[in-house]
């Protein structure tokens, strides 16, 4: 069924639009917006979070988005199930009135339609027949960034976007919903003003920030993971090592591993080898303070570590392309045109 309505729905979606699409991936989506900022006159990000989107999710305005979409009546009823299928708490069931069924494959889908049509559509409608200035948005599930040329339309439409979603049940978060300055001007015009460097904002794990190309000295946006992500994983395999202090040390070693190199297969992209080679170098850490910890005679060393297991990790490497060169070998025939709507 997920399959099915997904090919349905996939003719409508829009292009910004990332998250729960067949060939679409999180790094699709950075590559758009970094493509986006370079390319476009973007002087003002407008970063969005809803919140509690998956709680708040109206059924009526679903059914109904389902409904314009589906003429087949006994897929609207299977679908209107779904919804209604409940939470169970403490062993007790409670129907609920509102958000997307827990666990359900057809969850994301329905998420994605409903932000499609209370969000996506009049966001397009808004900068083609609003805007003056340049604008440009990359959407992945209910985590959205907007870049602006001006900074009343982005104002404008952040007021606008408000009753959008208020009349969809939805709401922004407010400490985390920020207008900052950002762009190619942006470092210079700050200095101008007597002010810091520009802010950063986060998206899909990674921190952006504006930067200078060392090779050319011209603007870039820079990226690099979000600090408290990278302890929060170091946390995570400090536990898992404790638990398996006395495992053979092969196992471990597959292990640690499976987790390094899981970790850069998304991490690794070009300008982020600094956090990259911090994270190697506090799991080798972690791993070298637990095989101590194992005796209270232990006479392992760093030096002894550092020759006989470290090199036993995955090295520090650069996995995936520049945002420019994957976004352009996917997308061939828009080069030179509006790249990012």
């Amino acid at each position: 069924m997920g399959t099915v309505l997904n090919q349905i729905w996939e003719e409508d979606f829009l292009g910004f639009s990332y998250g729960f699409r067949p060939e679409r991936s999180q790094h699709d989506a950075l590559d758009s917006l970094w493509v986006g900022i370079m390319s476009k006159k973007v002087n003002w990000i407008l970063d969005l979070d809803i919140r509690s989107f998956f709680d708040k999710l109206q059924h009526d305005w679903l059914v109904r988005f389902v409904e314009y979409r589906i003429g087949d009546k006994r897929v609207v009823r299977l679908i209107q199930k779904w919804l209604k299928a409940g939470v169970l708490e403490e062993g007790q069931w409670f129907e609920t009135e509102e958000g997307s069924p827990q666990g359900s494959v057809i969850s994301p889908i329905l998420a994605n339609l409903y932000l499609h049509y209370a969000l996506d559509v009049w966001t397009e409608a808004w900068r083609t027949k609003l805007a003056k200035g340049d604008v440009i948005i990359v959407r992945y599930a209910d985590d959205a960034v907007l870049g602006f040329e001006r900074k009343e339309e982005a104002e404008q439409f952040l007021g606008q976007l408000r009753e959008r979603l208020a009349k969809f049940g939805l709401e922004l978060q407010p400490d985390k919903t920020r207008l900052i300055e950002f762009g190619r001007y942006a470092a210079e015009r700050r200095k101008k003003r007597g002010e810091g460097k520009p802010e950063t904002f986060h998206f899909l794990g990674f921190t952006h920030y504006c930067g200078v190309n060392h090779t050319t000295g011209n603007f870039t946006v820079q990226r690099k993971t979000i600090g408290k992500r990278m302890t929060a994983k170091l946390k995570d395999i400090q536990s898992q090592l404790r638990k398996r202090m006395h495992a053979g040390r092969t196992d471990t070693v597959e292990w640690l591993q499976q987790v390094v190199r899981g970790y850069f297969q998304f991490h690794a992209i070009p300008g982020n080898t600094p956090r990259l080679n911090i994270f190697r170098r506090e799991v080798l850490r972690l791993w070298f303070r637990t095989l101590r910890r194992r005796s209270q005679r232990s006479r392992l060393t760093w030096e002894k570590f550092s020759e006989r297991l470290a090199s036993l990790l995955p090295p520090v490497q650069v996995l995936h392309p520049y945002p420019n060169v994957r976004f352009d070998a996917k997308h061939p025939n828009i080069r030179g045109k509006n790249r990012v709507r």
